[in-house]
């Protein structure tokens, strides 16, 4: 997995993985919250004009990502990971081709209150066959669902991994990205197509 420079010195691997999901469902959140570094985000204030966004139920959020929230995490000596937060609105998914290139797989942050909108990020991820994992992240104040049930009402292939998640916990958030990793890794290894 490392490959060696000239002189004999390792050279980690990097490997971009996306973080997609609905409006307001904390992928900003999760990218500041597991990056090593200072986090990228292109925030802007939220307004009314041609596209208003609908607040309910994330009623305190006051800004949204326009075009990409950019982060890193070193999972060991030889592995990166490049973490490219996706906007959640349509009026933005333009930009989602060029985010996806060259991504090992994504993570789908889901709202158990808004279930249907990772929707649109799991038909997008199926239609292309990214590998991807559904990271359900667990507000306070949410109606706990297991498993089982969010990935029937999700209506996911059965090898697709469903993790419940606080986003703004980075242990939390590390072991998603740990859970997308290894669920890529094993597809390989079974030369799993979807």
């Amino acid at each position: 997995m490392v490959s060696e420079r000239s002189d004999g010195s390792r050279v980690p691997v990097a490997l971009k993985i996306l973080i997609a999901g609905g409006f307001g469902v904390g992928k900003t959140t999760l990218v500041s919250s597991v990056s090593e570094i200072r986090p990228l985000q292109t925030e802007e204030v939220l307004s009314g004009g041609d596209h208003p966004d609908d607040t309910a139920l994330v009623e305190g959020k006051t800004t949204t990502t326009v075009t990409m929230d950019f982060g890193r995490i070193t999972i060991t000596d030889d592995l990166l990971l490049y973490l490219f937060g996706t906007p959640g609105q349509d009026r933005f998914w333009f930009l989602w081709d060029e985010l996806s290139q060259g991504a090992l797989g994504a993570v789908v942050l889901a709202d158990t209150r808004r279930l249907a909108d990772c929707f649109p990020s799991i038909d997008y991820f199926e239609q292309r066959g990214t590998p991807f994992v559904v990271g359900v992240n667990c507000f306070d104040d949410n109606r706990k669902f297991t498993i089982e049930a969010v990935a029937g009402a999700l209506d996911l292939d059965p090898d697709v991994p469903v993790v419940l998640c606080d986003a703004r916990d980075a242990t939390s958030a590390r072991n998603v990205l740990i859970e997308l990793v290894e669920y890529v890794a094993r597809r390989q290894l079974t030369g799993a197509s979807r």
